[in-house]
C-alpha cells in the first residue's frame, strides 16, 4: 500500500475546519507522473453556507503527497497547494467544472514553466476566468494565503494554502499601482473569505472604496515590483538596445514604472522562458546584461515619462526620446481563453 504522508497532512488541516464532513473529491485518472495531462492528482470541493454560500476547492498535487522527491527538506514540492472559493447557489449540489479546470491549468503552467505563484502575485486572464461566462467582469486573478487554512508543516516540509481570488480589470489595475494584499484587505468586508463571484461588478464603482484605493496608492505607492508576461525579450541593434513586449501587458509595465521608479524602486519583467528585464532608477541611462538571460536598464528621473509613453499598446517600434540608445518594440497580443485557445481578439 502506497504511503501518503503529504496527502494525509492536507486532510488533517482540512479536518480542523470541516471536522468529519466528507468533500466531493475529483481524482485524476491519468496522472501527470505517468504522462497524463493534469498535474493535480485530485481536487476536493466543500459546499459552504457561511459566511456566504460558496464552494471551497483544495488541490492535491503541487506538493509531495507520497515520497519525498525534492532535495529541499524545508519545503514540500512547490511549497503550496491551491485553494479557490467560488460563490454557490445554496441549492447547488455539484461544483462548477470550470473552477477545477482553472486549477489544473494553473498547475500545468507551473509544472511546464518552472515558475510558481506566491501571495501578492497577480495575472490578467485575457478574458473571463470562466470561458463560458463571457458576460462576467471577473477577468483577472490574484493570490493570497487561504484565511482559514494558512500554512502547515508536513513530513516533507512546509505547505502554504494559496488561494485564488477573482478580480475585475480595474481592481487588477489597482493591485499594480498599489498592493494586492492591501486591496484585498479593503475589499474583504464586501467579499468575506475572498470568495470569487462571477456575477459581481467592480467594487471600485463604490466612490468610498475608490477613494480609499486612491489614498492608498498616493500614500504607499506600488509594491507590485514583479510582472510575469509571455514576451519580454531584448536584443542589441548596433548601439541601440531593443526591448520587446506584448501589447496586452505594456500598460501594466508602464504603470509599474511610473509608480515605482520615482520612489527609488525597481520593476522586474520576466518572460515565461526565463529571460528578465529590470528597470532601475539611476542617475544616467545604462543597459547592461547581468547574465545571458537578464538585462538591467538604468533610467534617470528625467526619462521616466518618455519611457512610460513608449510602453503603449500599439504594435511597432517606439524610440524613447530622452534615452537615445533605447527602443521599445511592441508586438500584437493574441488573446486566448483560459484553455489557451485563441479567441480571435488581438490587442495592438
Amino acid at each position: 500500500m502506497t504511503e501518503t504522508p503529504g496527502w494525509d497532512a492536507i486532510d488533517d488541516a482540512l479536518s480542523r475546519v470541516y471536522g468529519d464532513t466528507e468533500p466531493l473529491h475529483f481524482g485524476t485518472v491519468h496522472k501527470w507522473a505517468l504522462g497524463g495531462p493534469d498535474p493535480l492528482d485530485g481536487i476536493s470541493a466543500y459546499p459552504r453556507t457561511d459566511p456566504v454560500s460558496h464552494w471551497h476547492f483544495v488541490s492535491y498535487g503541487m506538493t509531495e503527497l507520497y515520497a519525498k522527491e525534492s532535495s529541499d527538506p524545508d519545503e514540500s514540492g512547490w511549497g503550496f497547494e491551491f485553494t479557490f472559493r467560488v460563490a454557490r447557489d445554496p441549492a447547488e449540489t455539484t461544483p462548477p467544472v470550470w473552477a477545477m479546470s482553472l486549477l489544473q491549468n494553473l498547475a500545468r503552467y507551473v509544472f511546464q514553466s518552472g515558475r510558481w505563484f506566491e501571495p501578492g502575485h497577480t495575472m490578467n486572464a485575457n478574458g473571463p476566468i470562466a470561458a463560458s461566462r463571457t458576460d462576467s467582469a471577473i477577468r483577472a486573478l490574484t493570490f493570497t494565503v487561504d484565511p482559514e487554512l494558512g500554512e502547515i508543516s508536513t513530513p516533507h516540509g512546509k505547505v502554504q494554502f494559496l488561494q485564488l481570488v477573482g478580480l475585475t480589470l480595474d481592481e487588477y489595475d489597482a493591485t499594480r499601482e498599489w498592493s494586492s494584499g492591501a486591496l484585498l484587505g479593503l475589499l474583504e468586508p464586501r467579499i468575506p473569505l475572498h470568495v470569487t463571484d462571477l456575477d459581481r461588478a467592480s467594487l471600485l464603482a463604490d466612490p468610498a472604496i475608490a477613494a480609499a484605493v486612491q489614498a492608498g496608492i498616493e500614500r504607499d505607492g506600488s509594491t507590485g515590483g514583479a510582472l510575469y508576461v509571455s514576451v519580454a525579450a531584448w536584443a542589441r541593434d548596433g548601439d541601440t538596445t531593443v526591448l520587446t513586449f506584448g501589447a496586452l501587458p505594456a500598460p501594466n509595465i508602464a504603470r509599474a514604472v511610473a509608480a515605482r521608479l520615482p520612489r527609488g524602486e525597481g520593476v522586474i519583467v520576466s518572460e515565461d522562458d526565463g529571460s528578465t528585464i529590470t528597470f532601475l532608477p539611476h542617475e544616467r541611462f545604462a543597459a547592461e546584461p547581468t547574465d545571458e538571460h537578464s538585462l538591467a536598464i538604468g533610467v534617470p528621473p528625467g526619462a521616466i515619462d518618455d519611457l512610460v509613453a513608449a510602453l503603449r499598446p500599439e504594435a511597432g517600434r517606439h524610440p524613447v526620446p530622452s534615452l537615445p540608445g533605447l527602443v521599445i518594440e511592441i508586438e500584437p497580443s493574441i488573446i486566448r481563453d483560459p484553455h489557451g485557445e485563441p479567441t480571435g481578439e488581438v490587442i495592438g
